[in-house]
């Protein structure tokens, strides 16, 4: 077998909205991402939604939208993906790093409050892998300590905690849309929240300063009279960035936001699936409590203190994995913010994340379940 790593699962339904597309000819930022937008706002239940070429841009947008003063402090997890971090430098920010839980890979919200001093200004929690962050008890510790939250929601498209969607929980929330992920418009990202006056702004700083974008001046300009000539007039009054989304993400994000639900709950079967299978096996576990009703999880992960070795058997055995969590406070651009992040430091050398796409057969996953089963039977004493 060749078992991929991760899939994007598309279809007829992307292609039919891209074809609109292509019959209106309007591919950049046009009618279809603000449809896409408003249907997104719908879906998790916020007010506003604005569409952008990543969930990096969509962090670094969300801290500009707050205009913290050059150098002030932004709590992040140790175990991410660079942008949540590189987000705060470009905003001329400090990240501080929080060390993780052990038993969830989650930002440790104990440490959190140990980090903590008078110069931060905001927290971004990051649902790990589709793991949520306790929200509710964060949020009273942020309203406690004056601190803005921007959940960092790339893993968990369509997940809730305790009834409500992630991302609605902090005072704003940002998602990706990035091929492998929990659904995709190929890249992309949203911004969103219930504050409409902290995000309009955003529509500008995303198309490059700009108060209002091509589409809306094209569609002010029909049926005017000589007199309304000024349709293309626009004022740039803040220095914005190439960040918007294009109709073509756009169409084929609103098939996937229909498909989300039914890709999500197909991911629950796949993991349910591999917790059932490694169950009786002693040397590989689960990377966090994977916990019905709560959270999206966009990916089964395992530890393993053979973790090199089980990659290249798995990789003789025609299984991609992946290692997805190495931590932030390792990599060169980010050590002179190092600060006692041990238990990130250490767990993450056990961690492999598996195959685990909603295409993902039934005969695959018993396949990657019988070779985790021979690599462990293989170190049998």
């Amino acid at each position: 077998m060749n078992i991929r790593l991760f899939k994007p699962s598309v279809g007829e339904e992307e292609l039919a909205n891209i074809r609109e597309v292509f019959e209106r000819a309007w591919l950049g930022n046009g009618p279809t991402v603000v449809k896409f937008e408003e249907a997104w706002s719908r879906y998790i239940g916020c007010k506003i939604s604005v569409g952008v070429n990543s969930a990096t841009a969509a962090l670094h947008l969300a801290l500009t939208a707050f205009h913290f003063p050059e150098g002030k402090k932004v709590l992040v997890p140790a175990i991410t993906f660079a942008s949540t971090a590189a987000a705060v430098l470009y905003n001329r920010l400090i990240p501080v790093f929080v060390d993780v839980d052990p038993g969830t890979v989650s930002m440790d919200l104990e440490d959190l409050q140990r980090k903590y001093d008078k110069d931060c200004v905001a927290v971004i929690p990051v649902h790990n892998g589709g793991y949520p962050v306790p929200m509710d008890r964060l949020m009273d510790i942020a309203e406690k300590l004056n601190l803005k939250v921007i959940e960092d929601c790339a893993h968990c498209a369509g997940g809730e905690y305790k009834g409500r969607k992630l991302g609605t929980w902090g005072h704003i929330g940002c998602f990706s849309f990035e091929e492998k992920k929990c659904m995709t418009t190929g890249d992309g990202g949203m911004i969103c929240s219930d504050d409409i006056d902290l995000i309009e702004p955003l529509r500008a700083y995303r198309w490059v300063g700009i108060d209002k974008d091509t589409w809306r001046r094209a569609e002010k300009a029909s049926g005017l009279t000589e007199n309304e000539a000024m349709h293309w007039h626009y004022e740039i009054s803040v220095l914005g960035y190439k960040y918007n989304m294009n109709d073509l993400a756009a169409a084929i994000g609103l098939a996937q936001l229909n498909k989300l639900d039914r890709m999500n709950e197909r991911r629950a079967e796949i993991i349910a699936g591999y917790l059932n299978g490694i169950k009786s096996l002693n040397t590989i576990k689960p990377i966090f409590p994977y916990e019905p009703g709560n959270g999206a999880y966009w990916y089964f992960g395992i530890r393993s203190d053979r973790r090199d070795e089980l990659i290249i058997y798995l990789k003789n055995k025609g299984i991609a994995t992946g290692v997805h969590f190495y931590p932030l406070t390792l990599q060169p651009l980010f050590r002179q913010y190092t600060a006692g992040c041990e238990t990130a430091e250490r767990i993450w050398k056990e961690i492999i994340t598996m195959p685990s796409h909603p295409d993902l057969t039934d005969e695959e996953i018993d396949y990657v379940l019988d070779s985790l089963k021979s690599f462990e039977e293989g170190f049998k004493i």
